[in-house]
C-alpha cells in the first residue's frame, strides 16, 4: 500500500532525549547510576507523559526522596538540558516531506506542560499537520489504545501510515496493527527509508 502520511516520534528522532547523559555530566556517572537504581525516574516521567502535572509529579517525587531531592528537581528545573540537541537532519526531512505535500504527524510520549515549554525552544514542533501528544491523550505508547486513537482520528488506513520511533516496543505495536514502521537509529537510515518509499529523492533527503 502507498504511504499517505508519515508519523514522527519526537524524543530521539527529532530531539535527543538522554536524561542519563545530562546527569552523568552534572553529578557524575557513579552518583547517577546510584540515583537511577534507587528512584524510578523513568516511571516518574511516564506519569507526566500520561497527563499528570509536570511540576507536581517531579517535585512530589523529589520530596519523597530527600537524599536525591535536589537532583530529582533538576529533571524539572533544567528539563530543556535533558531534551537537547535537536536532530537537524531529521528536522530537514520533516520539512522536505511537508514541501512535497506529504501529511506529517507527530506521535510522542510527552507531558502537557513539558511539550508546551519545548514548543518555545523548538519552533519546528508547530510544523506538523497533526500532533498526537500522550499527555493530552492520557495514554502512552506502546499501549494499543494510543494507536487506535491515531487511526480513528487521522483518516488514513493503517497500512498507509509510515511511523518512525526509536523504541522497538513502540514500533512492534504499530507493526502489529499493520502500520509501516521504521526503527530509528539515526537520520541517515530514516532518510534512506523515505527515499525507498518514494516520498523523497536523494537530493531532497540530504
Amino acid at each position: 500500500m502507498t504511504v499517505n502520511a508519515v508519523i514522527f516520534d519526537i524524543g530521539n528522532v527529532l530531539i535527543e532525549w538522554q536524561p542519563e547523559r545530562y546527569y552523568d555530566r552534572v553529578i557524575g556517572y557513579d552518583r547517577r547510576k546510584a540515583m537511577f537504581a534507587e528512584v524510578d525516574l523513568h516511571g516518574m516521567n511516564d506519569r507526566v507523559d500520561r497527563g499528570e502535572n509536570f511540576t507536581d509529579v517531579i517535585y512530589e517525587t523529589a520530596d519523597a526522596t530527600p537524599a536525591w531531592r535536589d537532583e530529582i528537581r533538576m529533571w524539572h528545573d533544567n528539563w530543556i538540558e535533558l531534551a537537547t540537541p535537536p536532530i537537524d537532519h531529521s528536522i530537514r526531512l520533516l520539512r522536505a516531506l511537508r514541501t512535497k505535500g506529504v501529511p506529517v504527524y507527530a506521535l510522542s510520549n510527552f507531558g502537557i506542560e513539558s511539550f508546551a515549554y519545548a514548543e518555545t525552544k523548538y519552533p519546528f514542533l508547530g510544523e506538523f499537520e497533526k500532533r498526537y501528544i500522550s499527555g493530552h491523550m492520557a495514554v502512552i505508547k506502546p499501549d494499543p489504545l494510543i494507536y487506535q486513537m491515531v487511526e480513528d482520528d487521522c483518516g488514513h488506513a493503517p497500512g498507509s501510515l509510515l511511523f518512525a520511533d526509536d523504541r522497538y516496543d513502540n514500533i512492534a505495536q504499530a507493526d502489529g496493527r499493520g502500520w509501516k514502521t521504521h526503527l530509528f537509529n539515526g537520520p541517515k537510515g530514516w532518510a534512506d527509508r523515505l527515499i525507498q518509499e518514494g516520498l523523497l529523492t536523494e537530493a531532497e533527503a540530504t
